[in-house]
């Protein structure tokens, strides 16, 4: 029986041995000499769980079934089928006696998301991990951008960190979880220094990428600049091309060294650094040929451009990625040997670029020196100042060379100059012996042409007064069509007042006082009725002469839209009278807010005779082909848009054939049979709307396949802008 207890009482102690996690003591000897940190996810000790169970968090979870792993070790046999890893991880920690009143912050990072406990309580959370309901999302932190979580631990005291993280596989190569690419899986305790150390370090390169970008963006663009300015310099094309990728190379850098950023475009940003740098060494090969005068057969190119690509092919393929780094020890080899076989001929403005490229090589080879130590012997800034003094020696050496370079063009063009002013100085006395001769030619076909403008100009006279005595004819017929009608009532009511008077005088023989006051009341409406009909006559009369007085040139304030409307009538009134037979529907569309505008009256209303003069000629030549269905139309309208005001004359006439739109305005270009016009009407209108300030076009539609039978498709609008 004792026995049996004995052996009940051993089995238990080895069951709790075999479940209870290591605790790992942690002490200051342990940080990171150069940012005072302990990478605890690199320490041996934690425990893994695959899935994912809330229940985990607590310090006195049963860790049966866990297994010892750390976060460093996750990989892709960890993912399931659709490339997802999840699991919990713990760590059993405590502090020594060296960490008594050394405050201590948690720092994590980068691209997984994950949920940190201590001691069951929740510390932070890194992206989503998806268990509070929300999609997962992952983190972009770097080290130097992530949070500072001020943590208080007693030295002494066992703390048990869980942690749950989600993962994905990488779309990109090597294909892997990101957990396995660059070590991302992070978690660190810094002390003090560690935070003021990484933001310096930061400050430091967020200052010589953003000055070192700026200062290659800047000139990248001032190379393309003078190369648009000087096309036919094949060096300036390729110094641009050149600074372009080498610019498009630093951009990907500050990409990948100071943003952050999700793990796609950190990695894009990392394979694309390599290839654009490979195509700028492409193009700086070109330059140095170009400007060295060195002739390399075609066959050389392809092969100097793979040398320089095929280094950034072992991100992709990571099979050669060990042959493709001694490949860039090529290029500087090829360089010396340019220089040096051009050395005999160099002058100029070559020095400079020969200059560029030993201060590349010089401050390069210092910075690799300085970069490659384990401890920093000079000021880290000073890294960067070398490394920047390298890249950008040869873009700006560049800039010398293309300064120098166009003085010496310059220096030539002078002394060509020189050359042309000496050739000139000879042919001077050649070419003023042949001016007399053409002075005197000239003067004598300036007479002959003196004369001849003469005579056209006097034609032309006669031809615009025979137009303006033809609009005068046409608004005289309709004055006098439109004084016709208030005419006619005088005349009526004259004739009805007479024999009313003649009732009245023998109504009063008879002694009906009734019927002759009953007659007189209506003699006194009808001597109303024609006051006032000849009151409109008279009003017709004056506002007619009004405009139809000479022109003095002077704006005044007009209602465009009374003056369209008036002018409208008098064209109408003027076809009617030429042809009786004459009839068309007549749509008016004015806009009430415009109010007075800044014209000539007589002008205006003369440019607006001519086109309704035209709108009902297209309209009755229409009719005339007597189309089925078919109905003539005017319509004017007058609206304020924009600032100016519209005026649109339109016709549903047989329209004007697209070829001939563009000659209308042509003096003398008429369409209508001979004799039925001048050819001036809408030249001098778009002279007054072009005085005016204003604009005239034409919108018109031919019926190309049937003219004049559908009525739909054709007609022609005349739209006029005048400023208001």
């Amino acid at each position: 029986m004792r026995k049996s207890l004995f052996c009940l009482f051993v089995c238990l102690n080895i069951c709790i041995f075999i479940k209870a996690q290591e605790i790992v003591v942690l002490d200051t000897s342990m940080f990171e000499k150069n940012f005072q940190t302990i990478w605890l996810a690199r320490l041996n000790g934690w425990i893994f769980h695959d899935g994912n169970d809330l229940k985990w968090i607590a310090n006195n979870v049963d860790t049966t079934g866990w297994k010892r792993l750390s976060p460093t070790a996750i990989s892709m046999k960890d993912a399931d089928k659709n490339g997802r890893a999840e699991g919990w991880y713990r760590l059993q920690f405590k502090l020594d006696s060296s960490f008594s009143n050394v405050p201590l912050t948690l720092h994590l990072e980068r691209w997984l998301a994950m949920d940190i406990y201590i001691d069951g309580r929740h510390i932070a959370s890194l992206g989503n991990t998806g268990s509070n309901g929300r999609p997962y999302e992952e983190s972009s932190t770097y080290y130097s951008h992530s949070p500072i979580l001020p943590l208080s631990f007693k030295p002494g005291e066992v703390h048990v960190m869980a942690v749950h993280f989600v993962d994905y596989v990488s779309p990109l190569n090597p294909w892997k979880l990101k957990s396995e690419v660059d070590n991302p899986f992070s978690i660190s305790l810094a002390g003090p220094e560690s935070q003021k150390k990484m933001n310096d370090n930061l400050q430091n390169v967020s200052m010589f990428f953003t000055l070192f970008t700026s200062v290659c963006a800047v000139l990248c663009l001032l190379f393309w600049f003078l190369y648009f300015q000087n096309p036919a310099e094949k060096v300036l094309l390729f110094i641009s091309l050149g600074t372009t990728f080498f610019s498009l190379q630093n951009c990907c850098t500050c990409i990948y060294s100071l943003g952050k950023v999700s793990f796609v475009t950190m990695n894009l940003a990392l394979y694309l650094s390599p290839f654009f740098a490979g195509l700028a060494l492409y193009f700086t090969t070109r330059i140095l040929a170009t400007i060295f005068k060195t002739r390399i057969k075609a066959i050389f190119f392809p092969f100097i451009l793979l040398v320089s690509v095929l280094p950034s092919a072992g991100n992709y393929i990571s099979s050669i990625a060990v042959y493709t780094g001694p490949l860039y020890l090529l290029i500087p080899v090829f360089y010396g040997y340019l220089v040096i076989s051009s050395w005999k001929n160099l002058k100029g403005a070559q020095w400079s670029v020969v200059a560029g490229l030993i201060a590349t090589f010089t401050f390069g080879g210092l910075f690799t020196y300085q970069f490659s130590k384990a401890q920093y012997t000079w000021p880290f800034p000073y890294c960067y100042v070398l490394a920047g003094a390298s890249a950008l020696s040869l873009p700006l050496s560049l800039m010398v060379y293309v300064a120098i370079r166009f003085k010496e063009i310059l220096t030539d063009v002078q002394t060509n100059a020189k050359q042309v002013l000496q050739l000139s100085e000879e042919k001077k006395e050649q070419a003023l012996r042949q001016q007399k001769i053409l002075e005197e030619e000239v003067a004598r076909q300036t007479i002959e042409l003196r004369t001849s403008f003469e005579n056209l100009k006097s034609t032309q006279a006669q031809l615009i007064q025979s137009e303006k005595m033809a609009s005068l004819g046409e608004l005289t017929a309709g004055i006098a069509h439109e004084i016709q009608n208030p005419l006619n009532f005088v005349n009526n009511f004259s004739d009805v007042n007479k024999e009313l008077l003649e009732e009245l005088q023998e109504e009063a023989a008879k002694g009906n006082i009734d019927e002759v006051k009953t007659i007189a009341t209506d003699v006194i409406a009808n001597e109303e009725k024609i006051n006032h009909h000849g009151k409109r006559a008279d009003a017709i009369v004056k506002g007619m002469l009004q405009h139809s007085r000479l022109s003095t040139g002077e704006k005044e304030a007009t209602d465009i839209n009374k003056l369209a409307d008036e002018y409208l009538r008098l064209a109408y009134q003027g076809m009617r009278a030429k042809d009786n037979a004459f009839n068309t529907e007549i749509k008016t569309e004015f806009d009430e807010s415009i109010g007075n505008i800044n014209i000539v009256p007589q002008d205006i209303g003369r440019m607006l005779l001519n086109l309704y003069n035209n709108a009902f000629y297209a309209v009755n030549e229409k009719a005339k082909l007597q189309a089925a269905g078919y109905k003539p139309e005017v319509c004017v309208t007058t609206k304020k848009m924009n600032g100016k005001i519209e005026i649109s004359v339109r016709d549903n006439g047989n329209g004007i054939p697209q070829k001939i739109v563009d000659k209308i305005f042509q003096p003398f270009f008429t369409t209508k049979p001979t004799g039925s016009g001048t050819g001036l009407g809408l030249s001098l209108s778009y002279d007054i709307v072009k005085a005016h300030g204003g604009e005239i076009k034409v919108i018109s539609k031919v019926d190309e396949g049937n003219p004049g039978q559908s009525g739909k498709r054709e007609g022609t609008e005349f739209i006029i802008a005048l400023p208001d």
